[in-house]
């Protein structure tokens, strides 16, 4: 399993009875989360003090049934800040779990040793996009959701790099991609986070399990003649991570040599030293 084990403002305080209980700074949350399926061990205090609480419906959907939370306050990983908001689907604007792959991203970046140009499909807050630009990559985020690539420039701006080589594209990442192979337009480092299941502004329907092959083949078109490295996430709930790395040894490791490795991704819960499985991501390096 990978884990980062550098936050200061996140912490996975405790997990139980289908709920996990996080600290974002210093504010304290209850969110459903379907990977916890142990009940009565809440040992934690915090429990009791929470800011925001989520909680599923039974008929679909849910909603924050206690929310003290301001509008939006900022945490940091490092260097990097980010502005966090309460939404309407249980989420906060980000996903802590990733701190593994912008530590791997920024490593691999800064031990390159020349310019490095990253292509950050599904982009969303931008999380992976300001650790690479801060690593000194230049970097085209590609999300279709207009808010969300708002709220990426911010956090940008937060992590002073609004002056970085960052490009902001609001676009379906499979048209942008089919686009940018006819531009002849070319990457040294890919990162993907495709959603399991979504609708492109046409009304496409994305399916990872139906989709996923074709658009890792079809985005090994862009990389560069020297690539550093291949990244994909999933966070599709019965999809081994070796599945993903099978699909990226066809499409990227039997052109381009190198090594591909997959693992769960993991937040470590405080109150009883275990690891939440958090999805799991494919990394291919040359």
């Amino acid at each position: 399993m990978w884990f980062s084990d550098s936050w200061i403002d996140y912490e996975l305080l405790d997990a139980s009875d289908g709920e996990r209980l996080e600290r974002w700074g210093d504010k304290i949350l209850i969110r459903p989360d379907p990977q916890v399926i142990w009940q009565g061990v809440k040992t934690h205090k915090a429990w009791k003090k929470a800011d925001g609480i989520y909680r599923r419906s039974s008929s679909g959907g849910g909603a924050w049934v206690k929310n003290e939370l301001p509008a939006s306050w900022n945490i940091s990983y490092g260097s990097l800040r980010f502005v966090l908001r309460p939404m309407g689907f249980k989420h906060t604007g980000l996903f802590p779990e990733q701190a593994t792959n912008w530590d791997f991203s920024m490593e691999r970046i800064r031990k390159a040793g020349r310019p490095i140009k990253v292509l950050n499909l599904f982009a969303y807050t931008g999380g992976a996009t300001v650790a690479c630009a801060s690593a000194g990559a230049s970097v085209v985020h590609v999300d279709a959701a207009k808010g969300i690539v708002a709220q990426a420039k911010e956090n940008a701006a937060l992590s002073s790099l609004s002056e970085a080589p960052i490009r902001y594209i609001v676009d379906d990442c499979k048209k942008f991609v089919e686009r940018e192979i006819r531009r002849g337009n070319k990457y040294d480092a890919i990162i993907m986070d495709p959603p399991s299941y979504g609708r492109g502004p046409g009304g496409e329907v994305w399916k990872l399990e139906d989709s996923i092959g074709e658009f890792i083949s079809l985005s090994s078109q862009l990389l560069s003649d020297n690539p550093l490295f291949f990244l994909v996430n999933s966070y599709t709930t019965g999809l081994s991570p070796m599945t993903m790395a099978y699909l990226v040894k066809l499409y990227i490791e039997r052109r381009f040599g190198g090594h591909t490795e997959a693992s769960e991704l993991g937040l470590p819960v405080s109150a009883t030293g275990g690891y939440l499985p958090c999805g799991a991501s494919t990394r291919w390096v040359k």
